[in-house]
């Protein structure tokens, strides 16, 4: 592997999932784990050429890297590659809970069951069972880390049509919380991250360019995030030496459009 700008020592040799972690924030911190020297389980849905190049980049450059298809919505299908990974590696110290997505934007009237199903089961439930399946692992190995990714759009309502994606990560702030306390019994550290508007495949498929424009105005650096953006502060998490007395928390990366 390339040598990183960044180094931190303990986490090397750690085994790490990261879901949704075929494109966008998933990506990058999947390059940026494995140039730490962790062993990187690399979940994807449906994103078959996007992960097999990366899994390729960072197999190349002497990193370990192990492809786990799943679909996110399916606990079964993520309690699965949380033991695969596990397998693979011999250990299981740390899981980012990354996928998810807006599925749609539609109105609160618009909304309909099913839509709130595809919703909360991409963006709640596959945190949940990732989570849960991960427990024994890490309980195991004697702690490790959660991180999982939940939005600004969890504390700002959202943007339109984006009601009930900002409603699942809302939840997902507070399983963080609950999670923290329950499991730091055993030494595994529970926080998030909050991304602002990060241009990732996520804009381009649910963002037009007006929508973009009017967020924009709202950032006071006065530009949007990159995927690179919001590694930091995930590694920070990620590592005990760091912030090893940090549980429950949520780290926002948003370029100063919200401060809570």
């Amino acid at each position: 592997m390339a040598a990183p700008t960044l180094v931190i020592p303990d986490l090397a040799g750690k085994a790490v999932l990261i879901t949704g972690a075929s494109t966008g924030i998933g990506a990058a911190l999947a390059r940026a784990f494995a140039e730490q020297g962790a062993m990187v389980g690399l979940h994807y849905h449906a994103s078959i050429d996007a992960a097999e190049k990366l899994g390729g980049e960072i197999a190349a450059t002497g990193g370990k890297v192990k492809l786990l298809q799943a679909d996110a919505t399916r606990s079964g299908e993520m309690a699965r590659i949380v033991d695969e990974a596990a397998e693979a590696f011999g250990r299981l110290d740390g899981v980012v809970n990354n996928a998810g997505g807006m599925v749609a934007r539609l109105s609160y009237e618009e909304m309909t069951d099913d839509h709130y199903d595809a919703v909360m089961d991409l963006n709640a439930r596959s945190v949940l069972a990732a989570s849960r399946a991960a427990i024994p692992h890490m309980k195991k190995q004697g702690g490790g880390f959660i991180v999982n990714t939940t939005s600004i759009a969890a504390r700002n309502g959202a943007s339109g049509g984006a009601g009930i994606y900002g409603s699942a990560k809302a939840f997902v702030a507070n399983v963080t919380r609950g999670m923290a306390k329950e499991l730091i019994a055993y030494d595994i550290r529970v926080n998030a991250v909050a991304p602002g508007v990060i241009l990732t495949p996520f804009h381009e498929r649910y963002s037009t360019a007006q929508q973009l424009e009017a967020q924009l105005a709202t950032v006071p650096q006065k530009r949007f995030g990159t995927p690179e953006d919001c590694v930091g502060a995930y590694l920070f998490l990620a590592s005990k030496s760091l912030s090893g007395y940090m549980i429950g928390q949520t780290l926002e990366v948003n370029g100063g459009q919200l401060m809570p």
